[in-house]
């Protein structure tokens, strides 16, 4: 029998890729996206809806889904409904997922829970300031996944949970980045060889698309 696994934001550059290379590995892949299937991270009903349909166990559920709004140059910039926005999509998002998620994810065996964050919601890694709405709901996931993971290790001992930084991928999202990019095919081949590489023991962590860790 095929291993399982859920992509949420499977028709977005990264996730579309995800998808992709799961298949190519074996994976029987549940996808669920906003465009396609109505799938909002930000309503929990929808997630719960989204995910009620699907039948465990679930070895990997990767959230690939996530928004960049307009960052702030600058504090003059900062304004209630975009933080809100950022933490809804970014943070909250993801939680639900996992919050609705946890239920499928096999307690028996080997199994893991990704969700793409970004090194600029690293805070000892900020060296530059701006962006604040976006960086604080990345940094935001990252306590969140980091929290889940010390409770669900108490129940699922084989678990990896792990927030993970795909590096600039060339997509829609980053069209108006100069710098150097990664192919979305590419991407997603290191995110899930990094995945494969962590033990449970490194659960909870925040690691790039090489596979280092991240500074909090």
């Amino acid at each position: 029998m095929a291993p399982q696994a859920i992509v949420i934001g499977d028709t977005g550059g990264i996730g579309a890729a995800i998808r992709a290379e799961l298949e190519a590995r074996g994976y029987a892949v549940h996808g669920l996206s906003r465009s396609r299937d109505g799938f909002d991270v930000t309503d929990e009903a929808s997630v719960e809806a989204g995910l009620a349909g699907i039948e465990g166990p679930v070895d990997l559920v990767f959230v690939a889904s996530g928004a960049l709004g307009t960052p702030e140059k600058s504090l003059s910039q900062l304004t209630p409904a975009e933080l809100a926005s950022q933490f809804a999509v970014n943070a909250m998002g993801p939680a639900l997922v996992l919050k609705h998620a946890a239920r499928l994810l096999p307690r028996d065996r080997f199994a893991r829970f990704a969700a793409l964050s970004a090194r600029v919601g690293s805070i000892g890694d900020n060296r530059l300031g701006g962006w604040y709405s976006y960086r604080t709901s990345k940094a935001a996931l990252n306590q969140l996944l980091h929290g889940a993971a010390i409770e669900l290790a108490r129940t699922h001992k084989q678990l990896v949970v792990a927030a993970l930084h795909p590096g600039t991928v060339d997509t829609p999202f980053t069209a108006d980045y100069p710098r150097d990019k990664l192919a979305p095919a590419e991407a997603a081949r290191c995110l899930l060889d990094v995945l494969d590489g962590l033990s449970p023991a490194q659960s909870g962590g925040f690691f790039d698309y090489a596979g280092k860790e991240i500074v909090w």
